[in-house]
């Protein structure tokens, strides 16, 4: 596995170009596509830029919400389906989308038969240039406090959807601050085989908050307080066999207004704290 640098995810908000140049400068290993850039540019030209500076295209975001009007979700489908063309030319065969944790219109049945189905959808545009999904599953109670119906927060219930939709190039989205939060234990990911992960998520939590009162949109850098177990996590990552992207997901610190080149400077520096031997 190896370290890729998502700017949205830490508040950096730069043209794509700039963003390879961070990436490359404070020795991350890939870098998360911009979609827009590429639709732009063609994947030629992000493909010899990757290449120079020694990066992988780590993955990519789909433009479709699972839970979407019919007539969004299809034209976010047929997005989608022209993207993966473009991202696999590029080298990107991951991409990740998440879930709702809570509805206040549907049953818990009723969505799942319709985050299933759509999901299916999904997978066979994307399967067609060999790309894989990563679903994400979101574990704060306070993302689900005060909704009508909860629908799925948990691994153990992203597992039984992904069984159900029964589609070869769908997988999870392993994120250790949902698994914290969602009430379970980093040591989970040891009953994963390494072929049902596509992508990682790693942060902290803030100090004195209860786990059900976690929000979140505030998050810390890894190993920031030592509140989420990430080093172990990353272990058992490695004991699992995962060879793909690690991505740092701080949410919340665009609000600091840290300069680009000094923000990417203190997530990889804390990526390195709980990570030592990164790549």
């Amino acid at each position: 596995m190896y370290t890729a640098l998502g700017t949205q995810a830490i508040g950096v908000n730069v043209p794509f170009d700039e963003a390879v140049e961070l990436a490359a400068h404070f020795g991350f290993r890939g870098i998360y596509l911009d979609t827009g850039y590429l639709e732009r540019t063609g994947p030629e030209a992000v493909v010899q830029m990757l290449e120079e500076r020694g990066l992988l295209a780590a993955g990519w975001h789909p433009p479709v919400r699972l839970t979407a009007e019919e007539g969004d979700f299809a034209a976010g489908l047929e997005r989608t389906a022209r993207l993966a063309e473009l991202c696999a030319r590029a080298g990107a065969r991951r991409c990740s989308t998440w879930l709702p944790p809570a509805s206040d219109e549907k049953t818990r049945d009723e969505l799942f038969d319709l985050v299933r189905r759509r999901l299916v959808a999904v997978c066979e545009a994307l399967a067609e240039w060999e790309v894989r999904l990563g679903l994400e599953f979101v574990g704060p109670t306070t993302a689900r406090a005060g909704r009508a119906h909860e629908f799925i927060y948990t691994l153990d219930g992203t597992l039984e959807l992904i069984a159900a939709a029964g589609v070869p190039n769908l997988g999870l989205l392993v994120d250790c601050w949902h698994l914290y939060t969602s009430g379970g234990r980093v040591e989970d990911v040891l009953r994963l085989e390494q072929s049902q992960i596509v992508d990682v998520h790693i942060s902290d939590a803030p100090r004195d908050v209860p786990c059900e009162q976690q929000l979140d949109g505030d998050r810390r850098l890894p190993g920031e307080t030592g509140v989420i177990e990430v080093g172990r996590f990353l272990e058992c990552l490695r004991e699992v066999g995962y060879t793909g992207p690690v991505m740092a997901e701080p949410l919340g610190r665009a609000k600091l207004a840290i300069e680009p080149m000094e923000n990417v400077r203190q997530v990889k520096d804390a990526v390195d704290s709980v990570w030592p031997d990164a790549e």
